[in-house]
C-alpha cells in the first residue's frame, strides 16, 4: 500500500471491485519440500484475578478473589483444542453504547477471546441481520427477576475447531454457565456441533446442530426453559470469479410443547461486477422458531430485501469512483394473512473522491404497522398504541475526509420525519493518530425527537472519548468514557495493561458509573488481574 500516491499493488490480479483483503484471489505457495508435521505444542494460561465490586445504590460490597485457566492444544496442524475452567473476562473493554431508536435489541460485538477464534465455524449460519442461529453473546449474559441483564457465569468449556483437512471443517463446543438461585436462572449446558464441507470450486455446505438444556429440577425453571435444540443446514455459493455469491439455509428449532411454524429459512443471491451490482435477500421465519443461543429480531416475518446499484469509474476527475444504488425493502406477517407490517425505500449517491474522503447522500421512505405499544424517544413517556401505523420520509447527508491523514474526521446528519413526529440527528467523529504513541478520538451523536402531545419529545445525547497510550513495546493505557442520558449513564473505563513476558499479562482496570440526571453513583470495580502463558 503506497498511502501516497493511493496506490495497491497486490501478487495476484484481483478485479478493482473485489475485496482486497479477502481470500478469494489469494496465490497458492507451494514449497519445494513438505513442511512436515509439527510437534504436539500445548499451552497452558493460568489465571489470578481480584477485585473489589461496590454497588452504591443498592449499598452493596464485596471483595472477589478468582481463579481459573485456559489451555490450548494443537492437534496436527490444523486442529486447536481450547479448555477453559472457571474463565474471567474483567480485563476485555465494556460494551460500546448506542443509541436504539428502533423497537428491537441491538447485538453488540464479541469481544471476548474465547469466543473470537474461529467464531465464524460457529456464527456464520443463517442470516446475519434477521436469523442468526448462533450468537455468542447470549452465553454468559441472562436476565434476573426484574428482566435487567446481568452476568450468568461460565463455570468451564471446551472447544475443538479447525481442519480436518483442505476442504473439511469442524467445529465443536461444549460450555456450562453457573446456577444462580437469587436471580432464578438455572445452570444450562450449551453445545454446538458446526461442520462445513468445500463442494464445486469454492462453494460449501454447512450443517450444525445447537443444544441448550437446562440442570436440576427447580420451581423456578419453566417448561419452556428445559431445553432448545435447533438443527439447520446451509449452502453457502461462491463462483470462482467471485462475481455471484449467495446462500440457501434452512433451519428448525425443538423445544416443548411446541409443533409446527417451526422453521427458519431464507435465500440470498447477489452479483457484483466493476459496474454494476444486485442482490435479492429473503427470509422466513415462523412464529414458533427459537435460538436461545442465536439472535433473532423477530419472528413470524416473510422478508424479501432487493437492490440494485451502478458504479462510475470516472478518468481525470476528483472522483475514485461513485455509485448509485436503490433498495427496497418489505416484511410481512404470515399469521396475519400476509399483513404488510413494514416497508423501506432508499435510494442513494456515494462517492470516493481521489485523496479518499467520501460523501453520501441517501433518501428514504418508510411504513411501519406497530404490533405492540411503543415510545419513540425511550424515554418512559406516553407510548403510540399498538395498532397504529405510520408513514414517514428522511434524508440524510455524510462525509468522512481522508483517514490516512493525523486528523481525520467525519459527520453525517439525518432529517425528517419520525412515526407521528419529527426528527434531527446529527453524528460527528474525529481522530488523532500520534504515531506510534497516541491514538485519540471523540463522538457525538445528537438526536432531537419531536412528537406532538401527550406524547414526549426528547433530546438525545451519546458523547464517547477514547484514549489509546503505548508508552513501550510491553505497557498500554486506553481509557473509554461513555455518556448517554438515553440508558442515564456515565461510565467510565480505563485498563492498564503490561506484558512482562510473551503473551502474559497484568491488567488493572478502573469501572465507574453514574447517573447523569443526578450524577449520582450506580457502581463501581477495581479489579487486577494476571496471567501467564506456559509452554509444555
Amino acid at each position: 500500500f503506497d498511502t501516497q500516491s493511493n496506490e495497491q499493488s497486490t501478487w495476484v490480479r484481483i478485479p478493482q471491485n473485489q475485496n482486497i483483503y479477502g481470500l478469494t484471489f489469494m496465490g497458492d505457495m507451494i514449497f519445494e519440500k513438505p513442511l512436515g508435521r509439527s510437534r504436539t505444542p500445548m499451552a497452558i494460561i493460568p489465571y489470578v484475578a481480584a477485585g473489589t465490586f461496590n454497588d452504591r445504590e443498592n449499598q452493596n460490597q464485596e471483595n472477589r478473589l478468582k481463579v481459573g485457566a485456559d489451555a490450548k492444544l494443537s492437534i496436527g496442524n490444523s486442529m486447536n483444542l481450547d479448555v477453559t475452567v472457571n474463565p474471567d473476562f474483567s480485563q476485555v473493554e465494556v460494551d460500546d453504547q448506542v443509541t436504539n431508536l428502533s423497537r428491537f435489541e441491538v447485538g453488540l460485538p464479541e469481544k471476548r477471546q474465547f469466543f473470537i477464534d474461529n467464531n465464524d465455524l460457529f456464527a456464520d449460519f443463517g442470516g446475519a441481520r434477521d436469523a442468526n442461529p448462533f450468537f455468542s453473546r447470549r452465553i454468559g449474559i441472562a436476565k434476573d427477576t426484574a428482566g435487567n441483564t446481568i452476568e450468568n457465569p461460565i463455570l468451564g468449556g471446551v472447544r475443538l475447531s479447525g481442519k480436518l483437512n483442505p476442504k473439511f471443517r469442524l467445529g465443536f463446543f461444549n460450555i456450562h454457565t453457573q446456577k444462580d438461585e437469587a436471580n432464578e436462572i438455572p445452570a444450562f449446558n450449551n453445545t454446538m456441533l458446526a461442520l462445513q464441507h468445500v463442494v464445486f470450486a469454492r462453494s460449501n455446505i454447512g450443517f450444525y446442530f445447537i443444544n441448550r438444556v437446562a440442570f436440576g429440577s427447580d420451581d423456578f425453571i419453566t417448561r419452556e426453559e428445559r431445553f432448545n435444540r435447533v438443527l439447520g443446514v446451509d449452502y453457502n455459493l461462491i463462483s470462482v470469479d467471485n462475481l455471484w455469491n449467495g446462500r440457501f439455509y434452512l433451519h428448525r428449532s425443538f423445544q416443548p410443547d411446541v409443533s409446527g411454524k417451526d422453521l427458519s429459512t431464507g435465500a440470498s443471491l447477489n452479483y457484483n461486477s466493476r459496474f454494476y451490482g444486485g442482490f435479492t435477500d429473503w427470509a422466513y421465519i415462523g412464529e414458533n422458531f427459537r435460538s436461545d443461543l442465536g439472535f433473532i429480531r423477530r419472528d413470524d416475518i416473510v422478508k424479501g430485501t432487493t437492490g440494485f446499484s451502478r458504479t462510475f469509474w470516472p478518468e481525470n476527475s476528483y472522483f475514485n469512483n461513485h455509485r448509485f444504488q436503490v433498495v427496497a425493502q418489505q416484511i410481512w406477517s404470515p399469521s396475519l394473512d400476509m399483513q404488510l407490517t413494514d416497508y423501506t425505500f432508499r435510494g442513494s449517491w456515494e462517492a470516493r473522491f481521489r485523496d479518499q474522503s467520501q460523501a453520501e447522500v441517501q433518501w428514504r421512505s418508510q411504513y411501519t404497522y406497530l404490533f405492540d405499544s411503543f415510545d419513540p424517544t425511550g424515554s418512559d413517556g406516553i407510548e403510540l398504541p399498538a395498532g397504529s401505523d405510520y408513514y414517514y420520509n428522511t434524508i440524510r447527508l455524510g462525509y468522512g475526509s481522508d483517514r490516512r491523514r493525523i486528523f481525520s474526521f467525519r459527520g453525517q446528519s439525518t432529517i425528517g420525519d419520525f412515526f407521528n413526529g419529527q426528527r434531527l440527528s446529527i453524528e460527528a467523529g474525529a481522530t488523532v493518530r500520534i504515531q506510534p504513541k497516541a491514538f485519540l478520538s471523540m463522538q457525538v451523536n445528537y438526536d432531537q425527537i419531536t412528537l406532538p402531545e401527550p406524547y414526549s419529545s426528547a433530546d438525545i445525547w451519546l458523547i464517547v472519548p477514547r484514549i489509546e497510550i503505548t508508552f513501550s513495546r510491553s505497557l498500554f493505557w486506553s481509557t473509554l468514557i461513555q455518556y448517554s442520558n438515553q440508558r442515564d449513564n456515565l461510565g467510565i473505563n480505563t485498563r492498564l495493561q503490561w506484558r512482562f513476558a510473551p503473551l502474559s499479562d497484568l491488567f488493572l482496570v478502573y469501572t465507574d458509573n453514574y447517573y447523569v440526571d443526578t450524577f449520582s453513583p450506580k457502581v463501581r470495580s477495581i479489579n487486577l488481574k494476571v496471567t501467564y502463558w506456559l509452554n509444555i
